[in-house]
């Protein structure tokens, strides 16, 4: 998972590849979930907090 203090190093064009990966993540993640194959469900969270706080990350970097 990615922390705060990387993101903000992160450039808007680096920002953006990552929340793509993070959403392919997720969608991973959603799929596992409906079928009971999820060994850590709390990861799903955090993901999503972290695509928010890249997407903070993009925002301010215009």
């Amino acid at each position: 998972m990615p922390k705060k203090k990387e993101d903000k190093k992160l450039t808007k064009d680096q920002a953006e590849k990552k929340i793509l990966m993070l959403k392919k993540d997720l969608f991973n993640i959603r799929f596992k979930k409906i079928n009971n194959q999820i060994n850590n469900p709390a990861q799903y969270n955090e993901i999503k907090k972290s695509i928010a706080r890249l997407y903070t990350t993009v925002k301010n970097s215009k």
